[in-house]
């Protein structure tokens, strides 16, 4: 494709990325645990461990009302891919689909994490959607940074 060729755009995706001065399997655990993501990310709790099959439960003080989240791969401490509801999902299947992936770097004294949401459409409101997603996500990984870093709840207070 020549830069004067246009594209049209059929879906909304984005990444995400930072690095935790943590080794990857603590870092993985911390978003594989309900019991830690409950800590410092999901303000209403989170049920269930990250697991292939599985279907848990995440809730916010933000968007009140638990978010059932089917976990569709688990590969300890690589990666792990969910779906989960959307109202402007790109598909009939009112979901996206969200990615994390777990590298180690400096010879394993950080963890690059890399979060990818993908299926949204590309409408005025999937972007609304995606934007506030990518937001969402964007908080989770600083406050998984201070988490596992310093022992400190960013979300505390912080919606409501």
């Amino acid at each position: 494709m020549n830069e004067n060729e246009e594209t049209t755009l059929t879906e909304l995706s984005f990444t995400v990325s930072g690095r935790v001065a943590r080794p990857i399997e603590e870092v993985y655990d911390a978003v594989a645990d309900p019991a830690q993501l409950s800590r410092y990310f999901t303000t209403g709790g989170a049920t269930g461990r990250l697991v292939a099959g599985a279907t848990v439960t995440w809730d916010f003080h933000d968007h009140p009302g638990g978010f059932p989240v089917e976990v569709m791969e688990a590969d300890a401490p690589r990666r792990i891919v969910v779906r989960w509801g959307a109202d402007d999902a790109a598909d009939d299947s009112d979901h996206t689909t969200t990615t994390f992936e777990f590298e180690p770097v400096d010879d394993g004294a950080r963890t690059l994490v890399t979060i990818t949401e993908s299926a949204w459409r590309a409408t005025p409101s999937g972007a609304k959607s995606a934007f506030g997603n990518c937001e969402g996500w964007t908080s989770m990984l600083n406050a998984l940074k201070a988490w596992l870093e310093h022992g400190v709840v960013l979300r505390e207070g912080f919606y409501v």
